[in-house]
C-alpha cells in the first residue's frame, strides 16, 4: 500500500500564506518518514494561490539526500512542468486533469481539449526526463456543476489518458461527498479494464465515513492513497465550499489495523505531527501603537 503524502494540498487551501522557513522545516521531516511519496510543492498562479508562490526556493533549501521517499510537484501547465523537469531531485510531475468541463474552466482556465494537450506536453517532457507523470482526475466521482457523469464517460475520460500513455491516476472527488458504495463500483470496474494503470485515490472527506470508503477503495484493489497530516487542504477554485482531505493518522491506523503500514517510522511520524501545529499556525502580524508614534 502506497500512501501519497502531500503538504502542498494542506498549504494552498489556507487563507494565509505559511513562511519558508516553516515550509523547509516541515518538509524535511516529513521526507524522513518512509512516505512512498512526498507532494512538495506546485507550480502556480502567484497571484491565484500566493501560498505556494516559494515552491522554488523552497526546493532549493531542501536536502533530498537522506530519503527514501519520491518527491512530487504540481504543475498547472508545460511552462510549469519544464520548470520542474530541470529539477532533478524531483522524480514526479503531477497535472490536475479532469472529466468536468466546468471545473476545469475554473482550476485552470481550459477546456478539454487544451487540458489534454497539456497533459501530452508534460508526457513527452516526463519522457524525456525520466520523470514520472502522474495525472490526477478531479471529480472522478460526479461533479456538483450539473455536468454530465457516469461510468461510461469516466471510462472514455481514462482511455484518452492511457493512449497518451499516462500509467499513474489518482481519482479525485474534491468537492462532493463520496460513498463507499460509489467508490467500489468505480474502482472495480476501472482496475480490470485498464491493467497497465496504476489507480490511486484522493479522497476529499469530512473523515466522518472514512474507514469504510477506505477499506472499499483497498477491497476493489486500490493500493495508492492519498493523505495530510491533520486533514488540512482542499482546492480553494472549485467556487464551492473546500473539503479537506483524508487524514494521514486515519489512512496509517488504517494500514497499521491490515498489516500494510510498511517501513514507516514511527518516530519520524510523531516528529511530523508535533510539527503541525506550530507549521500551520497563522502568522501574527503586529500593528504599532499610535502611542508610540
Amino acid at each position: 500500500m502506497k500512501i501519497i503524502e502531500s503538504p502542498r494540498e494542506g498549504m494552498q487551501s489556507l487563507n494565509y500564506t505559511i513562511p519558508t522557513e516553516k515550509k523547509v522545516r516541515y518538509i524535511q521531516q516529513l521526507l524522513k518518514i518512509g512516505f512512498d511519496t512526498v507532494e512538495v510543492g506546485s507550480i502556480v498562479s502567484r497571484k491565484l494561490i500566493p501560498q505556494m508562490a516559494d515552491t522554488m526556493e523552497v526546493l532549493r533549501q531542501l536536502d533530498f539526500s537522506g530519503t527514501r521517499s519520491n518527491r512530487m510537484v504540481l504543475v498547472v501547465n508545460k511552462k510549469g512542468a519544464e520548470i520542474i523537469s530541470e529539477v532533478k531531485e524531483i522524480t514526479h510531475i503531477s497535472y490536475p486533469h479532469s472529466i468536468s468541463p466546468t471545473f476545469l474552466k475554473k482550476n485552470l482556465n481550459a477546456t478539454t481539449e487544451q487540458s489534454l494537450e497539456t497533459v501530452s506536453e508534460i508526457a513527452n517532457l516526463c519522457e524525456k526526463t525520466g520523470k514520472q507523470l502522474v495525472i490526477y482526475v478531479s471529480m472522478a466521482f460526479g461533479n456538483p456543476y450539473g455536468d454530465p457523469w457516469s461510468t461510461d464517460i469516466l471510462q472514455e475520460g481514462i482511455q484518452v489518458l492511457k493512449k497518451i500513455g499516462v500509467r499513474v491516476l489518482p481519482l479525485s472527488n474534491v468537492a462532493i461527498e463520496i460513498d463507499k458504495q460509489l467508490i467500489k463500483e468505480v474502482f472495480s470496474l476501472l482496475i480490470p479494464e485498464f491493467p497497465p494503470i496504476e489507480f490511486g485515490l484522493h479522497l476529499h472527506t469530512t473523515n466522518k465515513d472514512w474507514p469504510e470508503n477506505v477499506l472499499a477503495a483497498y477491497e476493489s484493489g486500490c493500493r495508492r492513497f492519498d493523505s495530510v497530516i491533520n486533514g488540512y487542504g482542499g482546492c480553494p477554485m472549485t467556487g464551492k465550499e473546500m473539503l479537506g482531505n483524508l487524514k494521514t493518522e486515519n489512512l496509517v491506523e488504517f494500514a497499521d489495523g491490515h498489516g500494510l503500514a510498511g517501513n514507516l517510522d514511527p518516530d519520524a511520524l510523531n516528529d511530523a505531527y508535533k510539527l503541525v501545529s506550530s507549521t500551520f499556525m497563522e502568522p501574527v502580524s503586529f500593528s504599532p501603537d499610535p502611542k508610540d508614534k
